[in-house]
């Protein structure tokens, strides 16, 4: 044996001794672990049946069914609007204020659609309420009769209708 094996084998028993060692501890210590806590059993999936389409409706409570209403509502003054005989004005066509009007009722009574799915829909819809009362509104008592006395309430219906669909997307 030579002076290297000698060396070698001095220098490498340790590591092995230390090997072997940590290997008798570490298993000795899984076993106590095991032995003392428990492994949790895995948790159960939750496996949900899909619901129908009515009843995810009905779930969005009474807004669904007042966009159901408001757009009704919608295409009925529609249909009056463009069959109806508008008062002469000689600054504005009162159909196109009319129809402004319609356009405006009818996207807003789909946007009452979404309102169950917001972080807030009580405000969201309030706002979109009062924006089609305010603005919609306004703007068919204008084309239907002529009278200009509701014309300031308009703008404020304006921004009810932008305030509504931050509160939609916030």
């Amino acid at each position: 044996m030579s002076l290297y094996d000698t060396a070698s084998v001095l220098m490498t028993a340790p590591v092995e001794i230390l090997k072997i060692t940590a290997n008798t501890v570490g298993g000795v210590m899984s076993q106590i672990t095991t032995a003392v806590v428990p492994k949790a059993p895995p948790p159960t999936p939750v496996i949900m049946e899909p619901l129908p389409l009515w009843q995810l409706a009905s779930s969005g409570g009474y807004y669904v069914r007042l966009a159901g209403v408001l757009g009704a509502s919608a295409v009925a003054l529609g249909a009056y609007g463009a069959h109806s005989t508008f008062p002469k004005d000689d600054k504005i066509e009162l159909k196109e204020v009319f129809e402004r009007a319609n356009k405006y009722h009818f996207i807003h009574s789909l946007a009452m659609l979404g309102v169950p799915l917001c972080r807030w829909p009580k405000t969201s819809g309030t706002f979109f309420m009062l924006g089609i009362a305010m603005f919609s509104g306004t703007c068919y008592y204008l084309a239907l009769t002529g009278d200009r006395s509701f014309n300031k309430v308009t703008p404020i219906g304006g921004i009810c209708f932008i305030l509504g669909w931050l509160a939609l997307a916030l």
